[in-house]
């Protein structure tokens, strides 16, 4: 009796969070209780992007997130935003990560999609999961294993994922092993997880230096994550959610969806979101040619935009200034010039609630249009020792503001 009791109770859950989640995708806006832990942006991938098979089918992929908040339920949000061909899914399950590609069997839970295990993601669409019982902790590893069965040839995925993900043929069960498997550093489908209740939920929009290039793979330390690591530490336990893209631009070119274009989706639409971090523009800066005062101009112009988006909807908005990159290719003296133009308007601009300084953090004294020596990787990005201290002074200034 006590068991079939506990199935009922399961079931009715399951349905209940399905329901919260359908409305708040639908654009109820009241979130219903669930804030955001992680979150990837999504972008289009393709040829070398792909695994050796040249798709997904028939495969099951095992990937790890580093989450900033724990809580007792969680949903899942797959897309297959940038893909022309649906997406099919025989089941997902979630476990906590152990070494590498193995998992904590024992914890293993599969997910369901309106009750059941299998779901298919339309094309150019999103799907997400019933709520689970599962005991997350703050600022552990999951994993989230995804048996496939027929894929398109290119993918929705986040490339920049410094965090390696398995594949092998088949499906696979909670006991599988993936030891053998082909290894890749992409995330592939997974877009977001949500925990029911909680804290407050930060969404940081960037590029290549949020994405963490230059930090180590598999070793969870770009400056979000000692951002998330640093709140907790203080007692704030606010979820950090890193929206960064390596080559990202705000207005236009680059990789991935322009900022000004998928800001909306990727940090406003997040569930719970509180506060935004905007750390955008070296790509912009660094594209420049013989553009300078229209790129400028039109930076600033999109800081307003989406500052005003944020407040809108009631948030708190922070703008991180430009770091310096001389030493790379980027640098010259007309790009410098553009770059301090831009941060000295972000440093005197009222539309921000505050400002995260890491152009003046991470300067070097003797040269304050480089990278202080001992903390980059090649003039722009930093390295593990840089995104330390950009993501404990980071939590500082939202501690210090908050």
């Amino acid at each position: 009796m006590k068991t079939g009791i506990t199935c009922i109770g399961k079931l009715l859950l399951s349905l209940l969070c399905g329901m919260v989640f359908t409305a708040n995708a639908a654009g109820s806006g009241d979130g219903k209780g669930w804030t955001a832990t992680w979150a990837a942006a999504p972008q289009l991938a393709s040829g070398v992007d792909m695994p050796a098979g040249s798709d997904l089918s028939n495969s099951a992929l095992r990937q790890v997130i580093h989450v900033s908040t724990g809580g007792d339920v969680l949903r899942l949000k797959l897309s297959n935003e940038y893909s022309k061909a649906p997406v099919e899914i025989k089941s997902v399950y979630i476990a906590t990560a152990s070494d590498s590609c193995d998992i904590d069997v024992k914890s293993a839970e599969y997910l369901s999609f309106g009750g059941k295990r299998s779901v298919t993601i339309p094309a150019g669409g999103v799907v997400v999961s019933d709520g689970v019982k599962f005991g997350l902790s703050p600022l552990q590893r999951l994993s989230v294993t995804i048996n496939y069965g027929t894929t398109p040839k290119e993918a929705t995925a986040h490339l920049g994922s410094r965090t390696t993900s398995y594949i092998i043929k088949g499906e696979a069960k909670p006991k599988t092993s993936f030891r053998n498997g082909e290894r890749v550093v992409h995330w592939y489908n997974i877009a977001s997880l949500d925990v029911m209740g909680g804290a407050e939920v930060i969404a940081v929009i960037g590029n290549s230096i949020t994405d963490g290039r230059g930090s180590t793979t598999d070793m969870q330390n770009r400056w979000t994550d000692v951002f998330a690591e640093s709140l907790h530490a203080a007692g704030a336990g606010m979820g950090v959610l890193n929206l960064g893209i390596g080559g990202n631009c705000v207005l236009k070119n680059g990789l991935g969806t322009p900022a000004v274009k998928r800001y909306d989706r990727d940090v406003l639409a997040q569930a719970g979101v509180t506060r935004v971090v905007i750390f955008e523009g070296v790509n912009d800066i660094g594209g420049i040619d013989g553009n300078a005062e229209t790129i400028v101009k039109e930076l600033i112009d999109a800081y307003k935009q989406m500052a005003e988006k944020a407040r809108k909807q009631g948030l708190k908005v922070y703008c991180a200034t430009i770091t310096p990159f001389k030493g790379n290719s980027y640098y010259s003296h007309f790009h410098e010039a553009a770059r301090l133009t831009v941060n000295d308007w972000i440093r005197g601009s009222k539309c921000f609630d505050g400002v995260i300084d890491f152009d003046m953090l991470m300067r070097d004294p003797s040269d304050v249009s480089s990278i202080r020596r001992g903390f980059h990787e090649d003039g722009l990005h930093p390295n593990a020792a840089g995104y330390k201290m950009m993501g404990e002074y980071a939590a500082d200034v939202i501690l210090k503001g908050k």
